[in-house]
């Protein structure tokens, strides 16, 4: 019996994929816990206009990330912080005060802070290389420079 997943089931594939099964295991198991359905000429063909409308959304998304990702190559951007002597910031630079001084830049798009890839805060002065996750297969470096500000 040939079943199409719609979850990933261990040892048999990925959700979409088309695999053979006894037809026991397909008929009581698979089907009604709604792992999987069964693979007519029909549902075969709904799954292949799935998949190709999936991919061209996903080389959509791709070449819109590559657009976003040129904007944001050599950005550097510059923050002005009240320092100690020792170089450490009184308060930080976050995720969302990078997002935000990047978009005061008249980006095209609205760059959302949860996509800048910044593990902890910046708490002392110098320049920082912060990772932009744009797509899965685009990353941007932005160089971050946090300079003591002018009394």
């Amino acid at each position: 019996m040939k079943v199409i997943l719609k979850k990933s089931v261990a040892k048999l594939g990925d959700a979409g994929v088309v695999v053979s099964v006894k037809a026991g295991y397909g008929r009581n198991y698979l089907i009604p816990q709604g792992l999987a359905y069964l693979a007519s000429e029909a549902n075969v063909a709904r799954l292949e206009a799935e998949q190709a409308v999936a991919l061209e959304r996903s080389r959509k998304d791709f070449l819109e990330a590559r657009r976003r990702a040129s904007q944001l190559e050599g950005i550097s951007l510059v923050f002005k912080m009240r320092a100690g002597e020792d170089g450490k910031l009184f308060g930080s630079v976050t995720r969302a005060d990078i997002a935000d001084q990047a978009n005061s830049r008249g980006l095209d798009f609205e760059l959302d802070k949860r996509i800048v890839m910044l593990e902890e805060p910046i708490k002392a002065l110098g320049v920082t290389n912060v990772s932009v996750h744009l797509h899965a297969d685009v990353n941007v470096d932005v160089e971050v420079h946090v300079e003591p500000e002018e009394s």
